[in-house]
């Protein structure tokens, strides 16, 4: 062939692999058409790569190769040429010792592929709450064009006339086996209720409370969070998000661009209104670094504090995100947020247009399950955190998932020293324990775990459980699911195995918590503790080698986000040297 570039209005990425006739030239394009590629797909169009997170182990995205399919349609159709490349995938459900562990390797992966590889944009193919994150950190680093397409939520489970919310009714029916309540039977046969379709939780977990976060930053088009997964629809959206990367190339629209100071505040109040996960914390924060947005813990409660939950959905409330979709999904709850003042309307979107022009004709069409604010689920919802010299550089709680009675509480600390000590002791019906105490659980932190694991939200002991109490205070390093619930303490910073003052904590001390005053507070005196922390040793391995020492010796706190001191910041896209 004769190579003649089409014009573009200015020179791409990709053309300094496939632009001219030199030997490297010839040498990319030639390896390229031994999978039957034509001539013309290398005059000069831009080339956007399709990031899949599909992965038969990552049941959340194991139908994302069927979305690919629609994202290609619509690159073709705007004059693109796409291409599909694997990254590595992270899902909870089978990846041990937990999935947080491998969110920076996965988001590593995704930088280097974009920025190595003859990219102009990308479509970023995400599903499990992990993969979100990761594919979002990558991209950031790199900030080329890129645009978010979700998996999208399972259908409703229902079991005996009841829904069923994957993940919260797991944990409540496990409860109730422990109580009594529950038979043995029952809880298997309600095991292919919670999961009767592909797609991700149908609660209000982390898997779409991060739909809803990348939402709201403006990086998916407007209604993308909340399509259920075998919905025609959420075709359609893969479909129209191929077409959009192409221009978003044209006009060099970047994640910089969209993903602002103002968008992550809208973030912050948006996820109070959905009653999203407390992970989303950690994962923003990460975000929000690669980026160099600015975004701290005290802006979590500073924001969030005074924002009604207003969505109605599990663990929080009674629906699912099938009821979520049908209400007007994440739209409605933007434009209730932004015709009370509450959010940046001028915020830029992956669409071109601005967050208001999106949602502004936005309908509601169940006010029970996305409420006006005056009957809010939470008047104050969001994420309230907690500070004190039991966490001094903070923790975190959901109030919308807490129990009222709870929310300011001081009882007997039951410590136990990492999970395992959890496990062994949980069930002995001679555990000193009852409902007034507050159950301890350390090294479960980042370092500590290793992975920062979703262990926080404790099992209470069958005796205490049979006595009909389904809550207690429970504080740890730890994370809990998304689609957890209960006055649960989270991500207390720094980790004990850091020598945080979660380390000395004994049986029998004494523990303040008051979530309205945000205070955590360990009842010794200052130089108590002082003392407990200048004769602490730590107790955890130390991996020896391999990703687990990588992830031990560089990964920061729960409180800035978790990610790799190494990772924080954008590198940029520059074009790396060809070695032919």
């Amino acid at each position: 062939m004769v190579f003649k570039p089409a014009k573009w209005p200015r020179k791409l990425r990709s053309a300094e692999w496939f632009g001219g006739t030199s030997r490297d030239h010839i040498y990319h394009r030639s390896w390229m058409k031994n999978q039957g590629l034509p001539d013309d797909l290398f005059d000069g169009r831009p080339v956007i790569g399709i990031c899949n997170t599909w992965s038969q182990l990552t049941p959340c995205n194991a139908h994302l190769r069927d979305l690919a399919e629609r994202v290609k349609h619509g690159i073709y159709e705007a004059g693109g040429f796409p291409v599909e490349f694997p990254v590595f995938s992270t899902g909870e459900s089978t990846l041990r010792p937990t999935a947080m562990m491998f969110r920076n390797l996965a988001s590593m992966d995704v930088e280097e592929a974009i920025r190595g590889t003859p990219l102009d944009g990308v479509v970023l193919l995400v599903g499990f709450d992990k993969t979100t994150p990761s594919l979002l950190m990558g991209a950031a680093s790199v900030d080329l064009p890129a645009i978010v397409v979700t998996g999208g939520p399972m259908l409703n489970g229902w079991f005996q006339g009841e829904r069923v919310g994957s993940g919260t009714h797991l944990w409540k029916f496990s409860e109730a086996i422990k109580a009594g309540e529950m038979t043995q039977e029952d809880f298997l046969e309600a095991e292919v209720a919670m999961s009767r379709s592909p797609g991700t939780c149908n609660t209000m977990g982390t898997a779409s409370s991060m739909a809803s976060m990348t939402e709201i930053l403006g990086m998916a088009l407007s209604g993308n969070a909340a399509i259920p997964a075998v919905d025609s629809r959420r075709r359609v959206m893969a479909h129209l998000s191929g077409r959009r990367i192409v221009q978003m190339v044209k006009d060099d629209l970047k994640p910089s661009d969209i993903m602002t100071r103002e968008a992550f505040e809208n973030a912050i109040r948006t996820n109070g209104a959905i009653g999203g996960s407390t992970n989303a914390v950690i994962h923003l924060l990460a975000i929000a670094g690669r980026v160099g947005v600015d975004i701290t813990l005290d802006d979590w409660d500073r924001l969030g504090r005074d924002i009604p939950t207003i969505v109605n959905l599990m663990p929080s409330g009674e629906y699912l995100m099938e009821e979520f979709f049908y209400a007007g999904g994440l739209p409605v709850v933007i434009r209730q947020l932004a015709e009370a003042g509450l959010l940046h309307k001028d915020t830029l979107t992956v669409s071109g247009e601005t967050i208001w022009d999106q949602v502004k004709n936005a309908t509601n069409w169940n006010e029970d399950v996305i409420r006006t604010a005056d009957n809010a689920l939470t008047d104050q919802g969001g994420i309230a955190v907690l500070k004190g010299n039991l966490a001094p550089k903070g923790a975190v709680l959901k109030p919308s998932a807490a129990s009222p009675h709870l929310l300011q509480h001081r009882g007997r600390a039951v410590v136990f020293e990492d999970i395992d000590d959890y496990k062994a002791r949980i069930n002995d019906e001679d555990l000193d324990i009852d409902e007034t105490c507050i159950m301890v659980m350390k090294n479960c932190g980042p370092k500590g775990y290793p992975g920062l694991s979703e262990v926080g939200n404790m099992g209470l002991p069958p005796k205490i459980l049979k006595k009909g109490i389904t809550d207690m205070v429970r504080i740890s390093d730890a994370r809990m699911s998304g689609t957890a619930y209960g006055t649960v303490v989270l991500h207390t910073s720094p980790e004990a195995a850091a020598g945080g003052p979660l380390a000395v904590v004994r049986d029998g001390d004494m523990i303040e918590l008051d979530v309205p005053a945000r205070k955590l507070r360990l009842e010794i005196s200052d130089s108590e503790l002082e003392q407990r922390l200048a004769t602490w040793t730590p107790t955890h391995d130390v991996p020896e080698s391999g990703y687990a020492r990588l992830f031990h010796d560089h990964v920061q706190g729960a409180d800035t986000g978790a990610d790799f001191d190494f990772l924080i910041g954008c590198r940029g896209s520059g074009v790396p040297k060809d070695s032919h």
